[in-house]
């Protein structure tokens, strides 16, 4: 039986960070349902292509269940509800303030489910000055001074080979956070909410 067996995860991301991150925790057991717009998440349609399959969406994905969902049917979102009250993970990569908007912010979400661990990951936290700037991988990194580090012998900046900001700094802390939070739950019987922020942590 792997530890996280009896663990149910509610996720609304898409593309790197939250699915590296549920897919870690899928690997250990958890079940895992991924909240889809209709149509579809963008990554299904990335390339490489194998026949009509997204490739980097089936290595980030696998193993997890799947259903399509408009958020802004009331109808749909009671469906949500209930399924968030018997979860034990909510995590959501949503600009700051989209959740509320949907009415299914943190306040509301913890009222459902007093035991649910709550995690949101964004560029610059949900509260920040920066929080409604619009960032990407490169940008995190320019901005923290790690891309410094990545420079050819003339000294000029290298664009590094994968997406340090989105795994280091959101995909490992949100798994690592969410383990310690389930942690709690089960010994205090009380949920948290955590704010992944990919440019602080890096």
């Amino acid at each position: 039986m792997k530890p996280l067996s009896n663990i149910k995860v509610i996720d609304f991301t898409t593309l790197l960070p939250g699915p590296l991150a549920t897919l870690m925790l899928c690997d250990a057991g958890a079940e895992v349902i991924k909240i889809e717009r209709l149509g579809g998440e963008d990554m299904r349609k990335a390339q490489p292509l194998i026949g009509k399959e997204s490739v980097l969406f089936a290595m980030l994905n696998r193993g997890k269940k799947s259903i399509e969902v408009n958020l802004k049917d009331k109808e749909s979102l009671l469906k949500i509800k209930t399924l968030i009250k018997k979860s034990d993970v909510l995590i959501e990569q949503f600009r700051p303030g989209v959740m509320q908007k949907l009415g299914l912010g943190w306040e509301v979400v913890k009222k459902l489910n007093e035991k649910i661990v709550y995690c949101s990951i964004t560029g610059y936290r949900q509260n920040g000055e920066k929080k409604n700037k619009a960032g990407h991988d490169i940008n995190y990194l320019a901005e923290s001074g790690l891309l410094k580090l990545s420079t050819a012998k003339d000294g000029s900046p290298v664009v590094p080979i994968t997406q340090i900001a989105d795994i280091a700094g959101g995909s490992y802390p949100a798994f690592m956070n969410i383990l310690l939070a389930l942690f709690k739950a089960k010994q205090q019987g009380i949920g948290s909410y955590i704010d992944i922020s990919m440019y602080e942590n890096l």
